[in-house]
């Protein structure tokens, strides 16, 4: 432990125990940054680290009576926030929530050109004129057969045919027959 050890730790708990304000404050001072360091390294992805360390000084005030002054204070302080680790995590779910408001940014960002659309160029370039325009108005553009075959000056059939032979032709290129 970098700051207090354990006895250090141990002391102010006792301190704490018999009335000592001061000692307590200093005590959940040096718990809340033990926690801290430990929640974030566990609760990457899941719930707030800021959350555990709350909840797990509150265990700690209202829990302070299970501790056994003569055994160690940090593998009781860790087996707490624990278990308030496992209980945010069962909370959250299997499957994180997002905001949408905490994405916004960058969703509304300006898309910048990526490895998928330089793949989507490079699939397209493998195909003959007329497929590659069928295949970038519908699959890329979302345009619909009836909205293709006006712009390309073909009948629907034709678009469906161009449409489905472009897709085969990419689809053996690149190995997904």
């Amino acid at each position: 432990m970098d700051g207090v050890d354990e006895r250090s730790l141990a002391r102010l708990f006792h301190a704490a125990l018999d009335g000592d304000e001061r000692a307590y404050g200093n005590f959940l001072h040096e718990a809340a940054r033990l926690v801290r360091v430990w929640a974030r390294r566990r609760a990457f992805g899941g719930p707030d680290p800021e959350d555990i360390v709350q909840e797990t000084l509150l265990a700690i005030h209202v829990k302070r009576h299970t501790w056994r002054s003569d055994g160690p204070v940090t593998p009781w302080l860790y087996a707490i926030a624990k278990h308030k680790l496992v209980d945010a995590l069962r909370r959250q779910g299997r499957h994180p929530r997002v905001e949408i408001s905490e994405m916004e940014d960058r969703l509304a960002a300006e898309e910048t050109e990526t490895a998928r659309d330089w793949e989507i160029g490079r699939a397209l370039e493998t195909l003959t004129p007329g497929q590659r325009s069928v295949v970038t108005a519908i699959s890329v553009e979302g345009r619909t057969i009836a909205e293709t075959a006006r712009s390309l000056d073909m009948n629907e059939t034709a678009v469906r045919v161009a449409l489905h032979r472009g897709l085969t032709a990419i689809a053996r290129r690149f190995g997904r027959d």
